[in-house]
């Protein structure tokens, strides 16, 4: 159904929720205004929409994630630009999360376990 929201919670564009946004489009989707758009991109690195011919800007839908959640942490959470400009900063070089390396060795230790035992039933390892 073209024009209804999608998931995101987003209004109306007539566009898959994929699909590329010109600043205007971003602008009535957030309510923020353009020249706000355009400042963040000067202070978020992490926001680089593509820019085609005449700097006409287009946003993925990455680029459109991060101006909610900037939106979110500056006008909703209370943080200054830099404050977010930290949290941002600090999040792409954290390392990654040591649950999601270490949590499938004791179940691959396991699996390990039975492989040898059957082997060993089998008479392979004798």
């Amino acid at each position: 159904m073209s024009g209804d929201a999608d998931d995101s919670g987003a209004p109306p564009t007539g566009k898959a929720g994929a699909a590329f946004r010109t600043i205007g489009e971003l602008s009535r989707e957030t309510g923020l205004p353009q020249h706000i758009l355009r400042y963040w991109e000067t202070r978020f690195p992490q926001l680089r929409p593509l820019q085609r011919a005449g700097n006409r800007r287009y946003y993925r839908a990455e680029d459109i994630d991060l101006v909610r959640r900037i939106d979110t942490l500056l006008n909703r959470e209370g943080y200054t630009v830099r404050g977010v400009q930290q949290l941002l900063a600090a999040e792409k070089t954290q390392p990654i999360v040591r649950e999601t390396i270490t949590s499938p060795i004791p179940a691959l230790r396991a699996i390990r376990a039975l492989l040898a035992e059957a082997l060993i039933e089998d008479g392979s390892l004798a």
